[in-house]
């Protein structure tokens, strides 16, 4: 008897239906033969330091660095009960072999080696690597199994990753709160992905604005401009001389043909979801994830922009798909499609690109929440505009030159782009146009005349002028600019061969964390408060910039998590020792609280000391801080668990949210109620959706409550 260990219980039930069908009975589902049951995510876990020794239970310097001699895993207390469900399966006299069907991806191989490894099973045990979960999919990779020892390498890579940042986030996090004496929560990718924002918003804030000064030449419909200058009275002589004439020395046509864009991989479905419907990473990925689950999409963790030449069949059957086509894609009528421009097998390492399967054509997009239809209309659509035809536009260039009175030259410029051709670009025109980066706030669209020639001399419409301007600051990270910058981390990197080596298709190791991972480091980021979100971008806050002040520089450094990716990378192909990378991590996670010690920097403020305190906090009577938008209890912590949700794990759990029964709350509101006075709000909606004005007063159980008495308000 075979038994299958899937991730998910969802996608047991898609192996059991591809398989036969099956009864599903004590936590598993029995089929012809075979026996499929789930795990819930990581059963088993690197176990907390208290349990390997006491001295290491409580926060003290003297008890670090923590260092185990043999690593000890436990299972979640959170699902016990799926793991006696799982082990009763295994262990049953008739099993004689197992199928990992987890993920087909790192963490995949780390949970199912994790669950054997705990239960000291020695079956044998095959691969299902599957990145879809339509039953055809699922069929045909379970006619390719392999034997499970041919992923070692990723399992290796996993478990290095899974003891590297153990030892170093417990190393860093006690060793710089204890120094400082004041919580912080310090990651091996979380950190130095927080420095890249605070370096960011250190260099907006200290920005000099720099004027300079430009002669515009009105031309009728289009404008010469001449260079930046540093003096406007050099500015004020080029457009006097303008005025005079100015002599076309140049106009250059040019055809440019642009490319369909590639299919998605996982981090650029975020990064357009981010910038076309301010959704976040994690947002994202959690629609991917339930589309992924419900078979309407492949597997959404994948790092590859591309499909092989065996998907070519899949892909090209989408294609065809009328459905498909004429609800997200009428403009593919009119051009042929290329599916071959997809196609690159050395750029595949595991997982193809993100696409979307068959059962999206069966599927009416009004039964998907908001987030699934937007993220499976955009995947559908890039999958038609990856095989389109090229836009096509004309771009032209203009040179000109105008003479002072003095005989100084002084040169000018005018340039003008418009599409002759939409191609791939007609298919979502709104999607199409801009970026992280687009506009400059000119909204000008210059048309150069299709008969101008070099060689004439043109007298400005209007009068010439000149126009001010300043040089503006970098632009603050976005979500999707932050994962951008995450990953191609090598831009910042001053060493060439560790760019090159992340810059190289071939490993998939390119910049910090992993497409999996990013969304959550951004979330934590947030979580803890050392980010928060203005609008559209990430901000980093006091507590986020004291932090980065104060730990090793090495921890955030770019190019330290870089190398641990691509050593983690080498490891995942066979091309590194597993022990050697190990060893690597481990002597310096060792090494930091020596550091944290001998680099305290007196009068520097822990990342809870920056925070403002509003108040006392009216059940523990700490202060009471802003994290994000949240009015919350300095001593309060909190953790995501298996089931994606965040839940306490330290303080006294009071807040006070950011909006009342519809009514957005001041600092200032907060500030009297935790000083004992009621404030008086209006416009607050009742469940019955009835407006009404009340008191708002403290409440240490619900952080708020109303009061209607004190001014002869009555209750909705």
């Amino acid at each position: 008897m075979t038994v299958v260990i899937a991730e998910k219980r969802s996608v047991a039930q898609a192996v059991a239906c591809a398989l036969g069908g099956g009864v599903e009975r004590d936590g598993m589902i029995v089929c012809d033969g075979v026996r499929v049951t789930w795990a819930h995510g990581h059963l088993v876990e690197l176990a907390e330091p208290g349990e390997y020794r006491d001295e290491w239970r409580a926060w003290r310097l003297e008890s670090l660095p923590i260092d185990p001699d043999v690593w000890r895993w436990r299972v979640d207390p959170r699902a016990r009960s799926r793991w006696d469900a799982v082990r009763a399966i295994v262990g049953a006299p008739d099993v004689d072999a197992l199928v990992n069907a987890c993920d087909p991806d790192r963490e995949g191989e780390a949970i199912f080696d994790r669950i054997v490894s705990r239960l000291g099973c020695r079956l044998p045990v095959r691969r299902l690597w599957v990145a879809s979960l339509e039953a055809d999919a699922i069929r045909e990779a379970w006619t390719r199994m392999r034997d499970a020892g041919e992923y070692r390498g990723l399992r290796d890579a996993a478990d290095i990753r899974a003891k590297a940042d153990w030892l170093i986030g417990m190393n860093a996090s006690r060793a710089y709160t204890l120094v400082y004496g004041a919580r912080m929560n310090i990651g091996r990718v979380q950190t130095p992905t927080l420095a890249m924002v605070v370096s960011r918003d250190e260099a907006v804030e200290h920005h000099v604005p720099v004027p300079y000064w430009v002669a515009v030449a009105p031309m009728g419909g289009w404008q010469l401009e001449s260079g930046r200058f540093d003096d406007p009275a050099d500015a004020q002589a080029a457009a006097r001389a303008a005025a005079h004439g100015v002599r076309i020395d140049g106009v250059e046509r040019r055809l440019v043909h642009e490319r369909p864009p590639h299919l998605y991989d996982l981090t650029g479905l975020q990064k357009d979801m981010a910038r076309t419907h301010g959704m976040s990473a994690a947002a994202t990925l959690a629609a991917l994830q339930r589309l992924y689950e419900r078979k309407l999409a492949t597997y959404p963790r994948t790092d590859s922009s591309w499909v092989t030449h065996d998907d070519l069949p899949t892909l090209e059957a989408l294609l065809r798909s009328d459905v498909l086509m004429d609800r997200y894609a009428p403009a593919m009528r009119s051009m042929v499609a290329h599916p071959e421009l997809t196609v690159d097998d050395a750029k595949v390492s595991g997982h193809t690109a993100i696409l979307p399967t068959m059962r999206a054509a069966g599927t009416d997009p009004a039964d998907l929440d908001e987030d699934m239809r937007r993220v499976l209309t955009r995947v559908i659509r890039r999958m038609f505009e990856a095989v389109a035809a090229d836009r096509t536009c004309l771009r032209v260039s203009v040179t000109a030159e105008a003479t002072g009175a003095g005989g100084e030259p002084f040169g000018f410029t005018a340039t003008c782009s418009h599409v002759v051709a939409p191609g791939w670009s007609a298919i979502d025109p709104a999607a199409a146009c801009g970026g992280d980066d687009a506009g400059d706030g000119d909204a000008r669209h210059d048309v150069i005349p299709q008969n101008l020639k070099s060689g004439v001399t043109l007298m400005p419409v209007d009068a010439t002028n000149v126009r001010e301007g300043r040089t503006s600051p970098p632009k603050r990270f976005t979500e999707a600019s932050l994962l951008s910058a995450m990953e191609h981390a090598s831009r910042l990197l001053d060493d060439r061969s560790l760019r090159d080596a992340l810059d190289d298709d071939s490993s998939h190791s390119g910049g910090i964390g992993t497409p999996a991972t990013r969304a959550d480091v951004i979330e934590k980021l947030l979580r803890c408060a050392y980010v928060e979100r203005r609008g559209r971008t990430l901000v980093s806050t006091h507590a986020g910039r004291a932090l980065v002040s104060v730990v090793d520089p090495q921890l955030c450094d770019v190019a330290y998590t870089a190398r641990m990716e691509r050593a983690l990378a080498e490891v995942e192909h066979g091309r590194a020792d597993p022990a050697s990378v190990m060893a690597e991590f481990r002597s310096y996670a060792l090494s930091i609280p020596a550091l944290a010690r001998s680099t305290k920097q007196d009068g520097i403020a822990g990342p809870d000391e920056a925070h403002e305190a509003f108040g006392s906090c009216p059940r523990c009577g700490s202060d009471v801080i802003r994290r994000g938008s949240v009015w919350t209890c300095s001593s309060n912590r909190s953790a995501k668990g298996e089931d994606g949700r965040w839940h306490d794990t330290h303080g006294c759990g009071f807040r006070i949210w950011p909006a009342v029964a519809g009514v957005k709350l001041t600092d200032a509101n907060v500030r009297a109620l935790l000083a004992g006075r009621s404030v008086a709000r209006r416009g607050f909606t009742s469940k019955k959706g009835t407006k009404f004005g009340a008191d708002l007063v403290l409440d240490a159980d619900h952080g708020t409550r109303f009061e209607f008495g004190r001014t002869g308000r009555k209750q909705p």
